[in-house]
């Protein structure tokens, strides 16, 4: 399959794009969701012993979802700067030691987003975390025991990920 054209068909808070796709002696149209790429990280609060997570309304699923801290990043920013600073601006906290767990394309049947996972350790929180206002973010912090963190019913695919890494590492 060879991609021949594409079209943005909407610009909005997301994008989206029109594919025609070459498939042999085919021609396939084909929609694609481009939110662009971004960061997420399974905190861990050295100090306190705790895992902090966030809790907030997700349009997919039309709910309050629990996840690790996430969000873009902005245009050619490297990823390990993203994800502190959504880590500072979601927590509040400063990051001690960050370690990339994996990059991965989280639905690529239908969209082009990347995510890059990482696992953080902090100590320090130097703000109050919540989102931002001018994004509309109304971000709750949620601290959980290793036990609890197991214990939840996890529906967020890089937050599943990113537990399952470090169950697995150890």
């Amino acid at each position: 399959m060879q991609i021949i054209e594409r079209t943005q068909v909407f610009n909005g808070h997301y994008k989206v794009n029109q594919l025609i796709v070459q498939d042999g002696d085919q021609r396939l149209r084909r929609e694609q969701f481009a939110p662009g790429k971004a960061v997420a990280a399974l905190v861990y609060d050295t100090a306190r012993q705790v895992y902090v997570l966030t809790r907030q309304f997700r349009i997919g699923p039309e709910a309050n979802l629990l996840e690790i801290a996430a969000g873009m990043i902005d245009g050619n920013e490297a990823p390990e700067t993203a994800v502190r600073r959504e880590i500072h601006e979601e927590l509040g906290y400063e990051v001690d030691h960050l370690e990339e767990i994996v990059c991965i394309w989280p639905s690529p049947g239908t969209s082009s987003e990347e995510i890059t996972v990482f696992y953080a350790e902090v100590s320090r929180r130097t703000g109050a975390g919540g989102g931002l206002a001018e994004e509309n973010e109304h971000i709750e912090m949620v601290e959980l025991s290793w036990e609890a963190l197991l214990a939840e019913p996890l529906r967020d695919a890089k937050t599943v990920l990113a537990v399952q890494w470090l169950r697995l590492r150890g």
